[in-house]
């Protein structure tokens, strides 16, 4: 974003926004984490009370842009008739993600009570179990360097470098808060930090196992990447802001789970802690998540490019209401499932949020297998044709010829499925084995995929 004269700096100098004492640390600071955790926690109740220690994931970009204006940053609300622009400031620290050092210094404080996520589901490198991938090159990369005392990369590694330097500091128990896409997946991540830890110290995994409480969350709240446009309405408020984000102003979060050290008084900004997360993690997994991606495939399949287009096609939105009504049977009748698909159309028909659909169509594969697989193999139980589900995936398989620039962490068992005698088969096996052992599923998907050789994404 350019620099305007006579617009103000982010400053905390300047605007007198003091440094709240860090007492989260968070790995993976992107867009998400800004509008959904770090908006929770700059209005919980004691917010004064609880800073953030940020990392960044893959790049140290974020936490130079943000450090450039003392972690401060601007949040742009964007509804369907206009801009609110906020100033942000929960984030005391923002550090790049390989300063490890850094990272254990504050685990070992005492008063750091929570460590959060925002890892999309791909990185972890964790199977639909918890169990880690091992034979990805990066979980064994990870594992040898951990036990050499090496610097680690993945959002599991690094997150044990955090609490192995809790362990050596005799520090108290700790709340690790996962921040994902993903069902259960406190429990999920509890088993694949287990796992991962016994392979680098038995003593660390029984300290784990002791001291370290995962927390289940669901989390709502769509966060596009900030285009150009965003520019203006920050300008319009006053401010020079390197490092924007621009969001709905729907948001959502769910949790359940202790927190040993203590939180923040997340419910006063609207957080909802229950004893049973599983029927909310499914009404948002399936119903928002699962849209997404059906919109993003059929989407792009009919040349469209932003959620609030592919919304207003009618030929898409038919399949995202054939996969609804198969979900809905499957979610608890008190929830309100009528009225919350009616509202997910209106946020997703915002036109002043383009969501692309090229940056939901990332991961199509890990994703389809969280979003609508679960949704298919209890249809089928149910011994009904999952026919709304068939179209879904589909719709990700034709997509594989057009969708040429989206990544996808399973590429080369997608690319070797393309090149196999029965791709469609082979495409769907990699989402669901048990789907593609369904011949009356098969036969479903494979009516309504428009080709069944489709070409690999060069």
């Amino acid at each position: 974003m350019e620099v305007v004269s006579g617009l103000r700096d982010l400053s905390r100098s300047q605007l007198g926004a003091r440094r709240a004492p860090v007492r989260i640390i968070h790995l993976g600071l992107g867009n998400f984490h800004r509008a959904h955790q770090a908006w929770y926690t700059a209005h919980a109740a004691d917010a004064a009370e609880w800073g953030i220690a940020a990392f960044t994931g893959r790049t140290p970009t974020m936490a130079r842009l943000l450090d450039a204006q003392d972690s401060l940053y601007t949040l742009v609300v964007r509804g369907p008739e206009g801009d609110s622009v906020e100033l942000m400031s929960p984030i005391s620290r923002a550090h790049g993600g390989e300063l490890l050092n850094v990272l254990r210094d504050y685990a070992a404080r005492p008063e750091v009570a929570i460590i959060t996520l925002t890892v999309t589901e791909a990185a972890y490198l964790l199977d639909g179990s918890g169990s880690p991938r091992w034979a990805a090159p990066q979980v064994a990369a990870d594992i040898e360097a951990a036990v050499a005392g090496q610097p680690v990369s993945t959002p599991v590694g690094r997150l044990l470098v955090a609490l192995e330097a809790r362990f050596r500091a005799g520090g108290g128990p700790i709340a690790v808060v996962p921040c994902d896409n993903v069902p259960d997946n406190g429990a999920w991540l509890r088993a694949g930090t287990r796992a991962w830890a016994e392979r680098i110290d038995p003593e660390l995994a029984a300290w784990v196992a002791d001291k370290v409480a995962f927390v289940s969350t669901s989390v709502d709240r769509i966060t596009p990447r900030a285009g150009a446009e965003v520019s203006e309405s920050v300008h319009a408020a006053g401010w020079n802001d390197h490092a924007p984000v621009v969001t709905e102003p729907y948001s959502a979060w769910v949790l359940q789970g202790e927190f040993p050290a203590g939180r923040p008084r997340w419910e006063a900004a609207g957080a909802v802690f229950v004893d049973d997360i599983e029927p909310y993690e499914r009404r948002k997994l399936w119903l928002l998540n699962g849209a997404h991606s059906l919109l993003a495939a059929a989407g792009l399949n009919a040349g469209l490019t932003s959620v609030s287009e592919a919304t207003g096609c009618t030929e898409v939105w038919q399949r995202v209401e054939a996969f609804w009504d198969e979900a809905a049977a499957h979610l608890p009748h008190d929830m309100g499932v009528a009225d919350y698909r009616i509202a997910l159309r209106e946020r997703f028909a915002n036109p002043r949020i383009r969501h692309p659909l090229s940056q939901i169509a990332s991961d199509a594969s890990t994703k389809l297998a969280v979003r609508i697989v679960p949704v298919a193999l209890a249809e089928r139980a149910a011994g009904r044709p999952a026919t709304g589900c068939a179209r879904a995936i589909a719709a990700w398989i034709d997509s594989l010829a057009v969708a040429s620039d989206a990544l996808d962490a399973q590429q080369e068992r997608i690319d070797a499925a393309l090149a196999s005698a029965e791709p469609v088969r082979a495409l769907l096996a990699i989402v669901s084995e048990d789907l593609a052992s369904d011949a009356n599923f098969l036969a479903a998907v494979l009516a309504a995929t428009r080709t069944t050789t489709a070409a690999p994404a060069l």
